[in-house]
């Protein structure tokens, strides 16, 4: 198979014509209509500093069902006795940031550059990007942020500096996506923590057929922290 050349239009290969590694496309751009094509097909945008602008489809694919989804019971326990609180859409741009900050800081490779800060903040300014946040003493101390697109949200990076934060977030997310009838939560890259959560992996065609499914509407949500109490 060949990695696919972006031109100027809004339009990208079928994705199950990607690379064993996942890698489908390069070039393009990250507006926000080239941005929302490719995540209504599965295809989001992942690249190093100083390389090009590159597209993926990864199979299989971690995905987390809101029904699905189990909390541990310790962390039930713990999450009753903190003095953590979790919010949404309050402070989006601070829980970008803090994700790429925290990889650069443990040595990590981090793709979200000032470019994909950019393109996330503004489709978070359109109400298509979201993010929970935590907040410990008025101090930021957890947070995610994803892009949701009718009843399929799809995760992007989470953050933690005080234990079980970036879980707490995690939970609130999914509480949130269930009353509001999210179907899927496309969770990208496999990791224990989210295996522990109830996510699984399913192929490639499998998830092209969830989100043909539950992506019917493409029109923005709108802010999510219209109902929380500060």
């Amino acid at each position: 198979m060949s990695v696919f050349l972006l031109n100027d239009q809004n339009v990208f290969p079928a994705p199950n014509l990607a690379e064993k590694n996942g890698l489908l496309a390069i070039g393009g751009d990250l507006r926000p209509e080239r941005l929302i094509a490719g995540y209504r097909l599965g295809i989001f945008p992942w690249f190093s500093r100083g390389d090009p602008l590159l597209w993926w489809f990864t199979s299989p694919r971690l995905v987390l069902f809101p029904n699905e989804f189990r909390i541990p019971r310790r962390l039930l326990r713990y999450k009753k006795k903190t003095s953590i609180k979790v919010t949404r859409d309050k402070d989006f741009v601070q829980v970008i940031k803090a994700c790429a900050k925290t990889r650069v800081d443990t040595g990590e490779e981090t793709w979200i550059g000032e470019e994909m800060q950019h393109a996330y903040i503004k489709l978070h300014q359109m109400g298509y990007a979201h993010s929970i946040e935590c907040h410990m003493d008025g101090t930021l101390v957890g947070g995610l942020y994803g892009v949701a697109l009718d009843k399929v949200f799809f995760g992007e990076s989470m953050f933690s500096n005080r234990p079980n934060a970036s879980k707490f977030a995690l939970i609130e997310l999914v509480s949130y996506l269930k009353s509001m009838q999210f179907q899927l939560i496309d969770c990208q890259m496999t990791t224990d923590l989210l295996l522990s959560f109830g996510a699984r992996e399913i192929g490639g065609e499998e998830f092209q057929i969830q989100l043909q499914s539950s992506i019917k509407n493409i029109t923005p949500g709108g802010y999510w922290n219209n109902d929380i109490d500060n």
